[in-house]
């Protein structure tokens, strides 16, 4: 079933006036890159369980993009219908999503965290009708969680497991079949090939209320977006590219997965973080660029590799995701010898606003950037009127990456009749036109990069039989930027501690991800005469919290702190 999106011929014609969208297909950059350096490295795979490390040149790339597409089209994959994986860092994915691009497939890229209660909801919505997951990451069961979900999802006709066996191997049915020499190629994706402006991924993303939003991008959004980038900061075919962050995440997509294969470059990739191994992987294989949210830098900054291994050749980390502490520009400069770019975006625009190698360290740690070419940004009050440089506003944005629409919910699609987008998020800009993100008017929490989307969590607390009422707030933290704090009140006669909270969502099937790392038992929740929770309140309290309460039952004796996912 295709995806429908709100795509109007006046935009189109009005982009295309513009000149900025590029009107192309990443595989078509994929075969240009296969065509003037067929062997180069594509990718390198760093497994961190195995410890073992795969080449995969761009003519095996190539290769394994056009056998995985008509894979696909044998399972009946027609044009928008959507392909779900749910994956590590591994080189399939790349293969995957180019192979949904030649027969105008859909990819919907799920981030490995995610557990039952994510994923009963997207894959129903989706109506994803192939699924590829691995047989075991980090210790966890992927098929026997599907097959728990597969009686609710009659849309969903095949899974097939990477490392699995039998009918859903992933390796017999995609790698080792010759699908070649069964069908017509060049015939059929000729007649597949999708039009730029025809969706070609689906990611969800927390909305101003929690609730997961699948955000559709067209080809032309999501290239256009990135070719300003590698422009802005002036990347080549020579650079090397390290991925650490997750590649179902929007960020380490674009900057990862599009980027490389539209310089011809190399990527790295890394599938459980780790900084010293990060700093090894840069050094080894002379990557010059990076991408991640904060906690990345912080991380690799401080690591011991940063001193004991040569970095001479990496150059630029782009960090988004969470404010950038005012220490760590100049220790990241020092330590690693980079440029560090400070950015902003969401999963409806991509990266929209960025600083430029060569500004002033105040600008990278005091602001967000200015808006990437092509993208406008302003500030507005509440009756959207413009507010003067200085002033805190709402921040709305409008430009050649927008989105196509939510799917299934055309209501949610929210830029007014001009094409301002409201973020849900407030900020100030500068006179140079560089915004600062002060605030957020959605109730998420920004975790290392990640949205927490706190009312699904509220909800499933007020479920346990011991929780009165319970509210979740952000607590300042200086690695990830936020963790969750939850403040619950008991029922009379009521027992709650930190490891049961945990379990209790954890049995809820909640990604690991999203549990609240504070628990705060309380007599009562500060409220408006109106009885809504006055969370500033609770945020005041929280910022004055400290890393020794992390993985408590305050009152309630203590937990383990959870393990970073």
């Amino acid at each position: 079933m295709a995806l429908e999106i709100i795509l109007s011929e006046k935009r189109i014609a009005e982009t295309a006036a513009a000149g900025q969208w590029p009107d192309r297909l990443i595989t078509d950059h994929l075969d240009e890159a296969v065509a003037a350096h067929p062997e180069k490295p594509a990718i390198i795979e760093y497994q961190e369980a195995s410890g073992e490390t795969t080449y995969v040149s761009f003519a095996e790339l190539g290769a394994a993009t056009d056998r995985f597409a008509l894979a696909l089209a044998a399972a009946g994959i027609e044009a928008g219908d959507v392909v779900s994986f749910q994956m590590p860092n591994w080189w399939q994915f790349s293969a995957l999503h180019f192979a949904c691009v030649r027969i105008g497939a859909v990819t919907n890229p799920l981030m490995p965290i995610y557990r039952r209660r994510e994923l009963s909801f997207m894959l129903a919505v989706a109506d994803s009708k192939l699924l590829v997951v691995p047989n075991n990451f980090r210790g966890f069961d992927y098929p026997a969680m599907i097959a728990e979900l597969r009686g609710d999802l009659p849309a969903l006709e095949h899974l097939f497991v990477i490392g699995g066996a039998g009918e859903q191997s992933f390796a017999a049915y995609f790698e080792e079949r010759d699908w070649e020499k069964e069908s017509d190629a060049a015939a059929l994706f000729a007649a597949r090939r999708p039009n730029p402006n025809a969706p070609t991924e689906l990611l969800y993303t927390s909305g101003t209320t929690g609730e997961p939003k699948g955000v559709i991008h067209t080809h032309n959004t999501l290239l256009s977006i990135m070719e300003r980038h590698i422009q802005l900061i002036g990347l080549g075919t020579d650079d090397v590219i390290l991925q650490s962050a997750p590649i179902a995440h929007q960020a380490g997509f674009l900057h990862g997965v599009l980027v490389s294969v539209m310089l011809g470059a190399t990527m790295v990739l890394h599938d459980v973080w780790d900084p010293d191994r990060a700093a090894g992987l840069i050094e080894t294989h002379r990557a010059t660029y990076a991408m991640g949210a904060t906690p990345f830098l912080a991380d690799l900054t401080n690591c011991a590799g940063a001193e004991s291994r040569d970095l001479s050749s990496f150059k630029t980390f782009v960090c988004a995701g969470a404010p950038i502490p005012r220490s760590l520009v100049p220790r990241a400069i020092e330590r690693l010898g980079i440029d560090v770019i400070a950015s902003w975006g969401m999963t409806e625009f991509g990266t929209s606003t960025s600083t430029q190698p060569g500004d002033p360290q105040e600008k990278i740690f005091g602001t967000d950037g200015a808006p990437v070419p092509g993208i406008e940004t302003r500030i507005v009050d509440q009756d959207g009127a413009l507010l003067p440089a200085g002033e805190e506003g709402r921040f709305q944005v409008r430009g050649m990456s927008k989105f196509v629409g939510y799917v299934k919910r055309p209501d949610l699609y929210g830029p007014d009749p001009d094409g301002w987008f409201d973020t849900g998020d407030l900020a100030h800009m500068d006179e140079d036109g560089y915004i600062r993100i002060t605030g957020r008017s959605k109730d998420v929490i920004i975790r290392g990069g990640q949205n927490i989307p706190v009312v699904e969590i509220e909800n499933e607390l007020y479920r346990h039989p011991a929780i009165r009422e319970a509210a979740i707030v952000a607590m300042p933290d200086p690695r990830l930027g936020e963790r969750a704090c939850a403040f619950v009140i008991l029922e009379p006669g009521g027992e709650l501690d930190f490891a049961g909270m945990v379990g209790f969502l954890t049995e809820k099937g909640m990604a690991r991800s999203y549990l609240p790392e504070r628990l705060e038992i309380i007599e009562e929740l500060p409220l408006t005469p109106s009885g809504k929770v006055q969370k500033f309140k609770l945020r005041d309290l929280a910022a004055g919290f400290d890393e020794s309460g992390l993985g408590e039952a305050v009152l309630h004796g203590t937990g383990e702190r959870l393990e970073e996912a």
